[in-house]
């Protein structure tokens, strides 16, 4: 089955500078980040695995992949979704995420969930 409509994922984001983890003089800035992933699609499927392109303020990119999310391989039904924060430090105030998930159905059909690129930056201060 090819039908698009049946492999369909939604991803919010929502991030967060942590300032008491961070240590910007030391080139140590923490960020959380807060997925949602929703199957929109006609199949349940299970997140089996994830993959990350981490880019910091000087442009240097970091690879990250693994199983799972947050030491779980989440299996959604279609309409049901499944949310989880995480993190990364950066040694800039400002950088950049975006991936995605390998996706698998009941019956065996493997898809890309792709992640939008989202910032990681300190809040601006002034108002």
């Amino acid at each position: 089955m090819n039908d698009k409509q049946a492999y369909k994922t939604e991803i919010n984001i929502e991030t967060r500078y942590i300032v008491e983890q961070s240590e910007p003089e030391k080139e140590r800035f923490v960020f959380t980040y807060t997925i949602t992933i929703r199957n929109k699609g006609k199949n349940p499927a299970r997140l089996l695995r994830r993959h990350w392109i981490i880019t910091d303020g000087n442009g240097n990119v970091q690879e990250v992949k693994g199983d799972g999310v947050v030491g779980e391989q989440p299996y959604l039904k279609p309409g049901e979704g499944f949310r989880y924060t995480s993190g990364t430090v950066l040694p800039t105030p400002l950088g950049s995420m975006h991936g995605s998930y390998k996706m698998i159905t009941d019956d065996g059909h493997e898809f890309e969930a792709a992640i939008p690129t989202f910032t990681l930056s300190i809040p601006n201060t002034l108002h």
